[in-house]
């Protein structure tokens, strides 16, 4: 029998819940890690083979049941597991529903029978739809589509579970997370892993609109601390923004990657920019980012055969994978 105090990663088999094991890990966790490995890859935890404090369930998180032997004497629970993606949400609705929302109160109930001190849960900063910026946490809510719908909605019943049983958690909307290790393989989606396998291929960069559009990235060493900080404090039932707070163009990635860039047409109901306001999670948490995005740049080039085997993407299969985009994205016209 080990000493170590326990802690349970959903979905720690995945990009970032990969990384919250290794923090876990130098933290002298015992890490459990419940992940399907339909959207995670075990290849992520492939460094921690041998180690007995390491273990995976490949189960669905669905499948947990409310006294869940996994979460039995567990101290933090990392919730990270779920489907992400904007069209697949568009098309699946209801296995997105089921798999953010149902799946994260199998994970409450767990949690709350197993007595664990904090709970923190990965939301998503789509909540708030075409935002203003900074993004506070207090912006209106306003999902676009069922993907945010779904994430939004496991951030209520984190904060229910909360209210009404008195689980300690806290949320943290991410706004724009990059690394290595990221996501390989699945639906057209985020940006760097498409330019990435682009570069490989020395194919030029599929840049949507003109390139100045900016987004907040965050490095993922630093999403995991940010989480570790989230937990490891007396403040509970808060909601925090994590972003770097300072969006970076397209454009300037193109830059630091290097390579040529083709354009493709802009997609409706996405921000011009993405910029959170984290004057909360720095000042309550005493949490800032360390790592700066051309540093986090070089790291995933450093490491970038991982994404040899991702998919190649071009704009006519980026036309035929968004279609669904624009056909429920392009705002609708009330019936006359």
């Amino acid at each position: 029998m080990t000493d170590l105090p326990i802690a349970v990663v959903t979905g720690g088999a995945g990009f970032i819940g990969g990384h919250m094991v290794d923090l876990l890990v130098e933290r002298g966790f015992q890490v459990r890690v419940i992940d399907s490995l339909i959207g995670g890859r075990e290849l992520n935890l492939a460094h921690h083979q041998g180690n007995p404090n390491v273990t995976l369930d490949t189960r669905d998180i669905r499948q947990i049941e409310p006294n869940d032997s996994l979460f039995a004497g567990a101290k933090y629970v990392f919730h990270f597991a779920g489907i992400g993606d904007i069209v697949p949400s568009i098309e699946q609705p209801m296995e997105y529903m089921s798999a953010n929302v149902l799946g994260t109160v199998h994970v409450l109930e767990a949690s709350r029978n197993a007595g664990v001190e904090k709970v923190v849960y990965a939301a998503s900063s789509s909540c708030y739809g075409l935002a203003d910026t900074p993004t506070r946490e207090d912006h209106p809510i306003t999902p676009k589509y069922p993907y945010a719908l779904s994430k939004y909605q496991g951030e209520q019943a984190l904060f229910h579970w909360h209210e009404v049983y008195g689980l300690p958690v806290n949320s943290i909307r991410i706004f724009n997370a990059y690394g290595t290790r990221s996501r390989t393989s699945g639906a057209y989606g985020a940006v760097f892993g498409v330019f990435l396998r682009q570069k490989l291929a020395n194919k030029p960069y599929t840049v949507v609109g003109d390139g100045e559009q900016s987004r907040d990235f965050l490095y993922v060493t630093d999403v995991a601390e940010a989480f570790w900080s989230a937990a490891d404090t007396a403040v509970t039932g808060e909601v925090f923004n994590l972003g770097a707070g300072k969006p970076q163009t397209v454009n300037r990635l193109v830059e630091l990657l290097g390579g040529e860039k083709t354009h493709i047409p802009k997609r409706p109901g996405e921000p011009d920019c993405t910029w959170a306001d984290i004057s909360k999670i720095t000042s309550l948490l005493d949490w800032k980012p360390q790592v700066s995005f051309e540093d986090g740049v070089q790291r995933i080039l450093d490491n970038i055969d991982y994404w040899q085997e991702a998919p190649l993407w071009d704009p006519d299969s980026i036309a035929t994978a968004t279609k669904t985009w624009f056909q429920y994205m392009t705002p609708h016209q009330d019936a006359k």
